[in-house]
């Protein structure tokens, strides 16, 4: 009989779930738009409503366990959620005995940056390997670390926080209250709040035209036909990452950066500004590691958060 497992990658704006082979192949999916507001026993009742109906599909194959992808910052130790920002009645909220009392099977929770890296070590980019970090840029910053072969966790599981390292003295605020971190330079956010800016003030550029919405999927379409200003925004986007993914270098010494979230989207345009400034500035010894995008895209946290499941199951940590 097949084993499968359910991963859940819970987020502000939707909760997705999956049906998980044990190689990694997604069977079957279900979504709902996040009740963000409405507090942790909608949003929960939301999981399990995603969660039943696809173990109702899953056949004669057996449930081993579900995988819950979170954002941060969360103690995976004790399963509390210190402060999740975008979920509201969160803060020292009991998530992990809270979903155990709603399932019959195990329940495994982590980082939505770790699962993440998890999915892109077992099954992705970073498959066979030993060493790597996983940057999601997205609406923030976020990431895990695979390093020697185990996955980096730190004090009460909370590693990896890597939107939060600074990159800029005194600059910008950024969410966590802190100034100047990556994700206030680097995230989809702050490249979509510079275009707005920049555009505001600029006469010679087809951003805004006509009251058109400007973000990120808006500059880079005006990049592909020569626009001057949404091309000059992506290569110094491109800088930014490129100076963030130099110090994960220096910190991680990975095999391989892999980066996702929905940025990645546009990878292929960002990659040859990133590795300029990683050629240029990182040391020697570590200027020939590779920056890649992920080879799972959206599928990373929910295939990471299965694959908690079955690493839960093959050692039974229960018994």
């Amino acid at each position: 009989m097949s084993e499968i497992a359910i991963g859940i990658d819970l987020g502000g704006t939707q909760v997705r779930a999956a049906l998980v082979s044990a190689d990694g192949r997604v069977l079957a999916r279900a979504e709902d738009r996040t009740d963000a507001m409405a507090g942790p026993e909608r949003v929960l009742a939301q999981i399990q409503a995603l969660a039943d109906g696809l173990a109702a599909a899953a056949g004669t194959a057996t449930v081993v366990g579900i995988g819950v992808s979170t954002p941060g910052p969360i103690d995976t130790v004790s399963g509390i959620t210190r402060d999740i920002p975008t979920l509201a009645g969160f803060a020292d909220f009991p998530l992990k005995a809270e979903l155990q009392k709603r399932f019959a099977f195990p329940v495994s929770l982590e980082n939505d940056g770790i699962a993440a890296a998890i999915g892109e070590w077992q099954f992705g980019a970073g498959r066979g390997l030993e060493n790597l970090v996983y940057v999601t840029v997205s609406t923030g910053i976020g990431g895990g670390v695979i390093a020697d072969g185990r996955v980096l966790r730190g004090r009460k599981g909370m590693a990896g926080h890597v939107g939060h390292m600074s990159v800029m003295p005194d600059g910008a605020l950024c969410p966590c209250g802190n100034k100047g971190c990556f994700e206030a330079y680097g995230s989809g956010t702050a490249f979509t709040r510079r275009a707005q800016d920049r555009a505001f003030a600029c006469t010679e550029t087809r951003l805004g035209a006509g009251g058109d919405v400007i973000d990120s999927r808006a500059v880079f379409a005006a990049a592909r036909v020569g626009d001057a200003l949404a091309n000059d925004l992506i290569e110094e986007e491109a800088e930014i990452l490129g100076r963030g993914f130099t110090s994960l270098l220096h910190i991680f010494s990975p095999e391989i950066v892999i980066m996702g979230g929905g940025l990645s989207h546009e990878f292929e345009r960002l990659h040859p500004g990133i590795q300029r400034y990683i050629t240029e500035w990182a040391m020697p010894a570590f200027k020939d590691v590779p920056v890649m995008r992920a080879a799972l895209g959206q599928n990373s946290g929910l295939i990471g958060a299965a694959a908690l499941s079955f690493l839960a199951a093959e050692f039974d940590f229960s018994s």
